[in-house]
């Protein structure tokens, strides 16, 4: 079964509900040998294109995670990344900001870890937390240190989004392709993982009683995901909505929609030159000699 990235793909300017974008579907693999052909497949054709993309200096690459916690992100970037020269490639995770970090606006943290040209930077969670989880605790807005005046909730979520198109903008006219992806998990499958994670004991470390406070926030999550994904999924920096309930699944249509976005990349090997050819022969007549 082919992977069709448009099938997940958030249309700009449409609305988005969550309920009617499904978090299961066909595997695109029939046992779990043929998964992890497809992905070592994949994962040497995304090795292939990156080194292409670092050789030809052109363009960066930007992907960004979300999901609820449990989706999936740490295991989709661990595996669809994994052939990735690390020379080339740099993963950062988000958490709560430092007091350094509140004292800039709430985009300069993620700004100073932006992808170089040739490289791929990936952000486990992002600058999107800043109209998520501060979007559904009000509390940590008001602890901001920002003036009244700038955290006027009325207000607040449009101009945040529009900060975020328009950086979003800037960087795309600027040579960087960005590319996001929602992994999107049902509460019944977070349920599951959750109670995984206190069964197998070397699961233990990934599992903390905010995993537990959090997912009693789980319906507004839902409602303040919509509306981000409603407002910044634009034609040069869309949203993929991939279904997370199937962890091997999701892998696989994450790589594909990773190996697309390397693909519609204008790249080449850089060209020799005529003068670097004949410097070229000339060290090649150096080494030659005994």
């Amino acid at each position: 079964m082919k992977i069709d990235v448009k099938d997940f793909r958030v249309p700009s300017g449409k609305k988005v509900r969550l309920s009617k974008w499904p978090t299961v579907v066909k595997p695109v693999y029939t046992s779990k040998a043929e998964y992890q052909e497809l992905l070592e497949k994949h994962v040497a054709e995304l090795s292939s294109l990156q080194q292409l993309h670092y050789a030809s200096n052109r363009y960066a690459l930007l992907l960004i995670f979300q999901g609820m916690d449990s989706a999936g992100k740490d295991g989709a970037i661990r595996h669809v990344m994994s052939g990735v020269n690390p020379e080339g490639c740099e993963v950062f995770s988000f958490k709560q900001p430092s007091a350094e970090e509140l004292e800039h606006d709430f985009l300069w943290r993620t700004t100073c870890h932006l992808p170089e040209r040739g490289r791929i930077g990936i952000f486990n969670r992002s600058y999107y937390e800043e109209v998520l989880v501060v979007r559904v605790h009000p509390e940590i807005l008001r602890n901001q240190g920002l003036s009244e005046e700038l955290r006027d909730e009325k207000t607040i979520w449009e101009e945040r989004y529009r900060s975020i198109v328009d950086l979003e903008r800037h960087l795309h006219r600027n040579g960087t392709k960005i590319v996001k992806i929602f992994l999107h998990l049902s509460e019944e499958e977070q349920r599951k993982r959750f109670l995984a994670r206190i069964d197998e004991p070397d699961k233990n470390w990934k599992f903390s009683l905010a995993d537990i406070h959090e997912r009693k926030y789980w319906k507004d999550y839902v409602k303040t995901y919509e509306a981000c994904l409603e407002a910044t999924s634009t034609r040069h920096a869309p949203w993929y909505v991939v279904p997370a309930d199937d962890k091997e699944n999701a892998r696989l249509i994450v790589s594909r929609i990773v190996l697309d976005a390397l693909e519609d990349l204008k790249m080449a090997y850089p060209k020799t030159t005529a003068k670097r050819r004949a410097e070229l022969q000339s060290i090649r007549k150096q080494l030659q000699k005994k």
